[in-house]
């Protein structure tokens, strides 16, 4: 039986995340096998066939890398999937395999706070880089003759949403590559392939595994060249996956649509809360109804995500209201069943007030949760 055979029937998000990447029922073996810890693998004679060395390829990694193309693009059977050691990795894989010297990427100017490193390391390679920001669909107007045109919508952490879809039909029009940073969303919140891109690259560090124990990245593509420079750029730089790493992702995959349900209508009571508080301003939440994204965002997106940003007046105040907090633990990342928030500008990285903080929405019952969002605002005011 085929995998596109076994793949029938799968219409429903959380079916899918269940049975996603599972092999063939063997009688008496598992039905998520235990990683293969395997530097190396017999191979007498030739050195042909799926498994040569540890650093190209792991079982553990194919049944992952399986699961994940099957959320990205269900139904499609041309579909690659790469995991990576991180959500960097995975990045700096489909920038560093298809730009040169003398070529043109367009980035975010309000995207993920490393970018900016990435930039100089570009710049240093001959690359030109161009910066837009992602609401309106700046980054169209920085876009002739690039090469390629990297998205990331929503935005991190703004919340910002472009039309995916325009963008990357203005990107092939004229011969670009696209990739769309499909963190913050998952592949149950928006399938970047469907909408035009090239490539679906994300952070499974975040809400994809969701349990805060992992460290990994994806890529997944539908043109068979380009996946293969990504390919080479992770056997060259080694930025594998550990298979522990990996079998931990599989398995968290399984409850992805109950987290993500679960999460998002928990996000969009915590934005409703929020807004009738006057010490918050700036508000963002791309499931709110009279979000300056939400018209695009509910055009392309199935679900709006975890994450809810906001300013409160000062620095301050913004770490007083972090301190009181009870249920919610004051740490980086986002995507896990734990709520976290942040205030953001103690990284540097991002152009946000001093008072800004990202939320990430957990796994909490919610009325628990916007209790003790509450209780920390007023506490904080003194």
């Amino acid at each position: 039986m085929s995998d596109t055979t076994r793949g029938e029937g799968r219409t429903g998000d959380g079916t899918r995340a269940v049975r996603a990447g599972l092999p063939e029922p063997v009688k008496h073996e598992p039905t998520l096998p235990g990683p293969v810890f395997a530097a190396h693998f017999h191979l007498p004679g030739e050195a042909t066939g799926p498994y040569l060395y540890g650093r190209d390829e792991n079982p553990t990694w194919t049944l992952l890398e399986r699961a994940i193309g099957e959320l990205e693009a269900p139904g499609r059977d041309d579909v690659e999937t790469l995991v990576f050691a991180s959500g960097m990795a995975a990045i700096s894989s489909v920038l560093f395999s298809q730009l040169r010297a003398g070529d043109a990427v367009v980035l975010p100017s309000d995207g993920y706070q490393v970018l900016p490193l990435v930039r100089a390391q570009l710049e240093a390679y001959g690359v030109e880089v161009r910066t837009a920001p992602t609401a309106g669909d700046a980054q169209l107007d920085v876009l002739d003759g690039a090469r390629l045109l990297w998205i990331e919508s929503p935005s991190n952490p703004g919340l910002d949403v472009c039309d995916i879809r325009r963008l990357a039909a203005a990107a092939h029009a004229q011969g670009a590559l696209v990739a769309v940073d499909n963190t913050l969303a998952t592949p149950l919140g928006q399938r970047p392939l469907e909408l035009g891109a090239d490539f679906s690259v994300a952070s499974g560090t975040k809400q994809l595994t969701g349990h805060g124990d992992v460290l990994l990245g994806y890529v997944a593509g539908l043109d068979a060249e380009a996946m293969a420079a990504v390919r080479r750029w992770r056997k060259i730089v080694g930025a594998i996956s550990g298979p522990m790493e990996a079998w931990l992702a599989h398995r968290s995959i399984a409850t992805l649509q109950l987290r993500v349900d679960r999460q998002n209508a928990t996000a969009l009571a915590v934005a409703e809360v929020l807004k009738q508080r006057p010490e918050v301003s700036g508000l963002r939440y791309p499931g709110l109804p009279d979000d300056p994204s939400h018209k695009i965002a509910s055009q392309q997106m199935r679900r709006f995500g975890c994450v809810v940003s906001f300013t409160l007046p000062t620095r301050a105040r913004a770490e007083r209201f972090l301190q009181a907090l009870r249920l919610v633990e004051d740490a980086t990342s986002f995507g896990g069943v734990r709520s976290t928030a942040e205030r953001r500008r103690r990284w540097g990285g991002d152009a946000v007030p001093e008072g800004f903080i990202r939320m990430s929405v957990g796994a909490e019952d919610p009325e628990d949760l916007i209790a003790d969002l509450l209780r920390a605002l007023d506490e904080s005011a003194g």
